[in-house]
């Protein structure tokens, strides 16, 4: 009897060494195909596009000839947009987190709030810019102009960094917070000494990748009138503006083949800018875990 049960636990274990083993096998080839077509389009991108980055094409405005074409009014567009929708979307929502975490009630309005924060994360961008061009191009009357691409923006990325920070703020050990009301302190004390700067890391790297969706986004700004050619530098938040993206789209969309390439060009110049935003993103919460 006992023999039968060891060799029917024995039978067991090799099935389950034996699924394990297929399901890692299973994992790798997942993740091999990913970083094969990874490697096919920054392959491919650099191929076409080397040629083409030079100082010249990161100084120079759009021109009508591809190896006269620039860049520069894309950078310094997509520049100014996320020096405006960074502070306008943090604050807001961090602010958000707070009070969802810290202040409102467990009731089921605040989950009902969550709840559709949470399903905002998944609408398509191009509905923030329909949302955008309602209110503030027309209802406000801002027009087609940077303030507006940038409101729209943080709409965008806004229910990220809500659900971001509110993770991060929940993380943070109750215990803490008992131990400083103990001291005396009061709520907001509680929470501007212990609970934020816990929660820095996580809210930093929410709104990080936040903002690397928005810098790389196309059909909001599309929408809200971003312009596919200009020939100047936003001098005002309401002056007309381009990025990036659409100016990456603008030479896709021509026929002639030699845009292909001063499109390669321009996504090479996106992807070192996003590569960059997420080095800086990771160096500051691993600063900042180091104190806590």
């Amino acid at each position: 009897m006992a023999s039968k049960e060891t060799a029917s636990t024995a039978k067991r274990i090799k099935g389950r060494v034996t699924l394990n083993k297929g399901l890692k096998y299973l994992f790798l080839v997942a993740t091999l195909v990913g970083l094969v077509f990874l490697a096919l389009l920054i392959y491919r991108v650099l191929t076409q596009g080397i040629g083409y980055l030079n100082f010249d094409f990161l100084t120079s405005f759009p021109a009508p000839f591809p190896e006269e074409a620039g860049f520069l009014a894309g950078i310094m567009g997509s520049v100014f947009l996320m020096l405006l929708t960074a502070p306008i979307a943090v604050i807001l929502g961090v602010s958000t987190a707070l009070y969802l975490e810290e202040y409102a009630a467990k009731n089921r309005f605040t989950r009902f709030i969550q709840v559709n924060v949470q399903n905002l994360a998944g609408v398509p961008s191009i509905v923030f810019g329909l949302l955008g061009l309602t209110f503030f191009v027309y209802l406000f009357g801002m027009g087609y102009t940077l303030i507006a691409g940038a409101l729209t923006m943080s709409l965008l990325i806004l229910p990220v960094i809500v659900v971001a920070s509110q993770e991060a703020i929940r993380a943070v050990p109750n215990d803490l917070r008992e131990a400083s009301t103990g001291m005396g302190a009061s709520k907001w004390q509680t929470i501007w000494t212990i609970v934020l700067p816990a929660s820095v890391p996580g809210i930093l790297t929410g709104s990080i990748l936040a903002l690397s969706r928005a810098i790389g986004e196309t059909a909001p700004l599309i929408v809200v009138g971003a312009a596919t050619t200009i020939y100047s530098i936003p001098d005002s938040l309401f002056a007309n503006y381009t990025a990036m993206p659409i100016q990456i789209y603008s030479w896709i969309i021509r026929p002639q083949p030699e845009w292909q390439f001063v499109a390669g060009a321009g996504i090479i110049v996106l992807l070192v800018i996003l590569l960059a935003m997420n080095a800086i993103a990771v160096w500051i919460r691993n600063k900042f875990q180091h104190r806590y």
